[in-house]
């Protein structure tokens, strides 16, 4: 049967994706973060999964405000990369699994999350951005990737509950596929930013160090957390942070850290990333 062997969550900060496409990994501002995501590159070539179901949100670029689903799970053999304004990125189109996508739609479904299924759908930085940061620059991607997009733009958005519930309903779905695959799922976002209004710019590390020590051993108070308190602490953007929990909703009960990093400031935004190997 397919199993999930591994979670990885990362911030997915547009401003990284613009660095690491014009060759400034290296520079002194932006070398910090990205010598961050070493360790994991090297954890990819020797885990080799076969799929990732990847959270993160869409930025306006294929669900405009008129259409604003709570979930939606990418159907497409491939998902072409979005122009967010300023061209696309110059990665490759990300390749999707559309029979192992169809099973989890179906068993989703079974059990009680109506999602709406995307038959296409171009991907933003919200995507790209963190498969460059686990691969590297590609020709192409080392691995089929099913898309789901959460709404945490507009009110109102799904409760960390919600999320949560939803991780858990993967878990049962991946393990329930008859073929061995090699799956890993990953929540994107975060951590703590506020990009417009009188706060825009605020960076919360001590919210942001407590989410990350909580996540393995104490997950319980994280799903707890309301919309309000993440905008309280987090800014209106660190409820980006329940994609997160789907992630750890998805490996169960207990798990091993094998991989954490922290960094501020990235373009006014704080930084994280954290790699969890489920126990069984």
């Amino acid at each position: 049967m397919a199993k999930i062997t591994a979670g990885i969550a990362t911030s997915h900060v547009p401003a990284i994706g613009a660095a690491f496409d014009q060759g400034r990994t290296q520079d002194e501002y932006w070398k910090p973060v990205f010598d961050g995501y070493e360790w994991v590159k090297q954890f990819e070539k020797l885990e080799d999964p076969d799929v990732i179901i990847l959270c993160y949100n869409d930025h306006a670029s294929s669900m405009m405000l008129d259409v604003v689903p709570t979930f939606a799970l990418g159907m497409a053999e491939e998902f072409e990369v979005a122009d967010e304004g300023w061209g696309r990125r110059p990665v490759p189109t990300v390749i999707g699994d559309p029979v192992f996508a169809a099973h989890l739609a179906e068993q989703l479904v079974i059990d009680n999350f109506d999602l709406t299924l995307m038959n296409e759908m171009a991907v933003d930085h919200g995507l790209t951005v963190p498969l460059s940061l686990m691969f590297g620059q590609r020709e192409e991607w080392p691995v089929r990737v099913i898309p789901l997009a959460v709404n945490v733009t507009q009110f109102p958005t799904p409760s960390g509950e919600r999320c949560w519930q939803l991780g858990a309903a993967i878990r049962d779905a991946v393990q329930s596929y008859p073929a061995g695959l090699n799956v890993q799922i990953w929540g994107t976002g975060g951590m703590s930013h506020q990009l417009q209004g009188e706060r825009a710019g605020l960076i919360n590390p001590e919210f942001d160090n407590a989410f990350l020590d909580k996540l393995a051993d104490d997950p319980e108070d994280l799903r707890k957390i309301t919309r309000l308190d993440y905008l309280r602490e987090a800014g209106t953007e660190g409820i980006e942070l329940i994609m997160w929990l789907i992630m750890r909703g998805a490996l169960g009960e207990k798990v091993e850290e094998l991989h954490r990093f922290y960094h501020v400031p990235a373009s006014n935004t704080a930084v994280g990333h954290i790699v969890f190997r489920p126990v069984d």
